[in-house]
């Protein structure tokens, strides 16, 4: 079935907008605002997140130190996108050759924090800019698709999208990983799914949920 089928609540239409927005400013220059409806945007799709707060912070700190690890490498030779999440780092993106890929892999596994890689490198040119908002855009419309599908949590997944294939990134129950992969694969314009999820029991999220003052899901 077709989520699309169905008409939006007034939130499902706003917070679609709002990743709209959030694809078109992330090739905008980093640090601009993003305003929709007079309000910054952020707060309300942060709102649940299974990780732990110091471990947000740790995965921030990760992806910069990630970021300047890359630059010393391949410097404007490569574009390489590093996206941690409970210290687990996704690399997308385009590097020159195989030594170089090697070489970033074992730069960003030796930063502090870092429980392991997942290297989804390319060895081929970069994209183009035109390509990269594309895929912008197609992260966009695939948490559209979580917050319209009534039965997941939109922020509990992390989209990633390189070339087109997406992957997704999270702490998740078995159910709402093949849920998260179905919708993301009904997306015009995916070419492929991967997962690169954490398989959380039931009970490890309802003691998540618990601890985080949520209601259990039953």
């Amino acid at each position: 079935m077709n989520t699309n089928d169905f008409p939006l609540s007034r939130g499902a239409r706003a917070a679609r907008v709002a990743l709209l927005a959030l694809a078109a400013a992330s090739v905008l220059p980093a640090c601009a605002p993003v305003l929709v409806g007079g309000a910054m945007l952020g707060g309300a799709l942060a709102s649940v997140d299974r990780r732990t707060a110091g471990t947000q912070v740790e995965d921030q700190a990760i992806e910069l130190k990630a970021a300047a690890r890359v630059r010393e490498i391949a410097n404007d030779q490569a574009n390489v996108n590093a996206t941690s999440y409970n210290r687990v780092v996704l690399l997308t993106g385009e590097v020159p050759d195989a030594a170089t890929r090697a070489a970033v892999e074992q730069a960003i596994g030796r930063i502090e924090g870092v429980r392991s890689v997942v290297n989804e490198l390319a060895v081929m040119g970069k994209t183009t800019f035109t390509a990269r908002s594309n895929d912008a855009v197609l992260s966009a419309r695939v948490k559209a698709g979580f917050i319209d599908a009534k039965d997941l949590q939109a922020n509990t997944v992390k989209v990633t999208t390189e070339r087109g294939v997406v992957y997704l990134m999270g702490r998740v129950t078995e159910r709402e990983a093949t849920r998260a992969v179905a919708v993301a694969r009904s997306v015009p314009g995916v070419q492929k799914v991967v997962r690169v999820f954490e398989i959380l029991t039931d009970a490890q999220l309802a003691e998540i949920q618990t601890q985080a003052g949520q209601e259990p899901k039953k």
